[in-house]
């Protein structure tokens, strides 16, 4: 397998992955493969909505008015639904036609077509004011700044608004992200919450979930808050309405009621609307939040896999927790809020269904109780094959991944049509799971659609049975309250699946989390003062676990600042081994072994990423000119470059497939040393260049560039042997012997053979 080729590249790639904003935890997982998803679940009202969408929409609203596309109505032929509600409130006094009206609205008979007319403020100033533009590269985004009434009304967006109206917007006008919701600082604070967790006298293994709660706790409450105002806000209209009732029916308690009705509804509707996009903004920050700290964890903790880990966890599973179960976790902190809510609204529903109708709501709950026991088998099958739906996706990914990247031995051999049979076997698999999961949840869409039109029709009937008086207050109190029973029930298929799945997301995640890793030493940091940044004592290392024969067996190596080390030996002898076993990858058995300071690993197989040479050598370092020109120039650079059409600009394809294998080398090494580490560890990356170009590059980039650096070489060229310091030959993973090239040619019969081989 394939290692990372620059041990600082994990760093530096966390480093890309968290330094910048939330969506740029999302941008690493946008190059790899589209996978078979289920259809996202969209939020109800905002399917389409971004978060800049759903701040725009808390405005005023047009008087535009058109039918409601759902809920009751009394709207008929072809004339306007306003013209009937004048006609309606021709003959009521100005106040209760007005009130009526606004409990029209609020019962769900009409709506606003749309939210254009900016919300007249007295306390405006000049909006559109040049000062309020983000600087990308200095100012944060002025919600980390913004007051108790900007946060409310989205004020804070004002200016980048602005800008968007002027022109298109551009990456480079785009605010920095506040320090908390940055992906490095809630992956920071995620691993300081747990670490305390593991540290507690409790002997309990610490919850995953249970972390990400106590970390967000303030912003789950706050969010909880306005889900909870939305919905006592949205209650109050069947009880205003039937308030309006009784005054058009001269049962008012007080001149002016209707007055002072009409401006009470007025007052709820404003706040169940800022309530609302409140609760959907901030659902959706914390689920971003939640979403980046976990894919930080899974990045980072794939890093330091055991072996055998390695082999249960599949890099088409590991990618999979990225782009589906931390995605799918990230969109439950809105669906958790609706879990609760949808059941206050319902309770809220029952009760002004039984100040309606009295004794018939028992009816109305007993279809409810019904529906929902109806679903509980169907909610557990969903389950069952959501999480068998995400096996198969496992396993066709790991199968695509190794197709695609193979492809040219599947061309040379003409096995494309065996794989696409095998590969659409697994798509036939995966298919059948998503199918039944669907097929499951359409049924229990069916259910609970179909429950409101029982539940008016057994109110009914029971109103008719028991003889219940039903009055204009009544009828209308009744009609208005079955929209706040419906929401709920017609949600419940939605709750239930967002629950399921990210119940089964979460399990994942966390199995993963919780796998063994290896007991890789503590790295030191690197300081002038250390002689010894690589000691080892008496080491054995396996690749395996619990073996009764090591791969590296009793390793003393002790190497200088500045020194040069050449590990020479027979194939298969252990040498990759043990720069590997330095890197921290291999299963450390026996003995002590420290290593101290930043590591560059240059792998016998170069590893390119998809871009620009500049930036595969650059690989998240800021450009250095003087630098960067000097690594070009000592890793034999220069003539190429001048060969490609574009320079150090030209873009590089998958894994460098229009690069030669030499040119592909040679980017690695100069990544390497533009990283300016303090060791670099080199497994025999000359052999792929010829002998002149060799030569070339070991006197100006090993002895030249790196000499004062630690350097231990890989190489089976003996030609470069005489000028290091130190020679370590290795043979069945054992050290046979270490010293100069002088001393091991006369005492050593082995190095003897080597060098004298033909």
């Amino acid at each position: 397998m394939t290692r990372v080729w620059l041990s600082n590249a994990n760093n530096a790639a966390l480093n890309a992955i968290t330094a910048g904003d939330v969506a740029a935890t999302v941008g690493v997982t946008q190059t790899q493969e589209t996978v078979v998803s289920q259809t996202e679940l969209a939020d109800p009202g905002k399917s389409a909505c971004s978060l800049m969408e759903e701040a725009k929409m808390v405005e005023a609203p047009q008087l535009s008015w058109q039918r409601r596309n759902e809920g009751p109505h009394f709207c008929w032929g072809r004339s306007p639904p306003w013209q009937h509600a004048v006609l309606l409130c021709s003959d009521l006094p100005l106040p209760l036609a007005v009130g009526f009206v606004v409990s029209a609205y609020a019962c769900g008979w009409f709506y606003f077509d749309g939210w254009s007319t900016p919300l007249p403020l007295p306390m405006l100033k000049l909006i559109f004011s040049d000062g309020g533009a983000a600087d990308s590269a200095s100012q944060v985004t002025p919600f980390a700044k913004a007051g108790f009434f900007s946060k409310i009304s989205f004020w804070w967006l004002n200016p980048l608004m602005k800008m968007g109206y002027k022109k298109p917007l551009q990456d480079k006008d785009m605010p920095l992200l506040g320090t908390t919701d940055r992906a490095r600082n809630q992956y920071m604070m995620f691993m300081e919450k747990l670490n305390g967790k593991k540290q507690s006298p409790s002997h309990d293994t610490p919850s995953f979930f249970w972390t990400i709660v106590s970390s967000h706790k303030r912003a789950i409450l706050v969010s909880g808050f306005f889900a909870l105002l939305k919905v006592l806000t949205l209650s109050t209209g069947p009880i205003i309405l039937k308030a309006f009732i009784n005054v058009s029916l001269g049962k008012g308690t007080f001149k002016h009621e209707g007055y002072v009705l009409a401006a009470l509804m007025f007052v709820c509707k404003c706040c169940e609307s800022l309530s609302q996009r409140q609760w959907y903004f901030r659902t959706r920050r914390l689920g971003l939040q939640v979403r980046s700290l976990l894919s930080a964890a899974i990045y980072k903790k794939q890093q330091k896999l055991s072996n055998a880990a390695k082999m249960k966890h599949s890099s088409g599973e590991i990618m999979n927790y990225v782009t589906v179960d931390a995605y799918r976790i990230g969109e439950f902190p809105y669906w958790f809020h609706q879990s609760w809510a949808t059941s206050v609204q319902l309770c809220i529903a029952l009760a002004i269904l039984y100040n309606a109708v009295g004794a018939a709501m028992i009816s109305s709950l007993v279809v409810i109780i019904i529906t929902v026991l109806c679903s509980v088998p169907l909610a557990r099958l969903q389950h069952k094959f959501q999480s068998k739906f995400m096996e198969a996706q496992d396993v066709r990914l790991k199968a695509m991944s190794k197709s695609l990247v193979h492809m040219k031995i599947l061309k040379l051999y003409a096995w494309e049509a065996h794989f696409k049979k095998v590969i659409e076997g697994l798509r036939e698999v995966e298919y059948k799971w998503l199918s039944a999961f669907q097929l499951r949840r359409t049924y229990n869409g069916c259910l609970f659609w179909s429950s409101p039109v029982f539940v008016s029709a057994a109110t009914f009937i029971t109103c008719y049975l028991l003889k219940t008086p039903l009055d204009a207050s009544n009828v209308f109190t009744f009609v208005a309250t079955l929209r706040l029973v419906q929401d709920p029930v017609i949600l419940m298929p939605d709750v239930i699946a967002a629950v399921i799945q990210a119940k089964v997301a979460f399990t994942r995640i966390s199995k993963f989390l919780d796998a063994p890793e290896l007991n890789g030493q503590v790295r030191k940091k690197y300081y002038s003062g250390i002689d010894c940044p690589i000691a080892m004592n008496s080491c054995s290392f396996s690749w395996e676990e619990n073996t009764s024969k090591p791969t590296l067996k009793n390793i003393n190596l002790v190497a200088k600042a500045g020194e040069k080390i050449a590990i020479c030996g027979e194939v298969g002898s252990g040498k990759s081994t043990l720069l590997a076993a330095v890197l921290g990858e291999v299963l450390r058995t026996e003995g002590m072994m420290q290593v101290c300071g930043k590591i560059a690993y240059i792998s016998q197989n170069a590893w390119i990423q998809t871009g620009t040479v500049q930036e595969n050598i650059l690989f998240g370092s800021p450009m250095d000119g003087e630098r960067y020109h000097n690594t070009v120039v000592r890793c034999s650079l220069v003539k190429d470059l001048e060969m490609l059409p574009y320079g150090d600009c030209t873009q590089i394809g998958e894994r460098g497939v229009n690069l030669s294998g030499g040119q592909k080398q040679r980017v690695q090494l100069a990544r390497a040393l533009y990283q300016n580490a303090d060791i670099y560890l080199l497994d025999d990356p000359f052999s792929a260049v010829d002998d002149h170009t060799a030569t070339s590059l070991f006197n100006e980039y090993v002895m030249g560039a790196l000499s004062d650096k630690t350097v231990l070489l890989v190489t089976h060229q003996v030609d470069f042997l005489p000028v290091f310091d130190s020679i370590l030959l290795i043979s069945d993973g054992e050290v046979i012997q270490s010293a100069p090239y002088q001393d091991l040619l006369a005492d050593c019969d082995e190095f003897k053979d080597l060098v004298n081989a033909p």
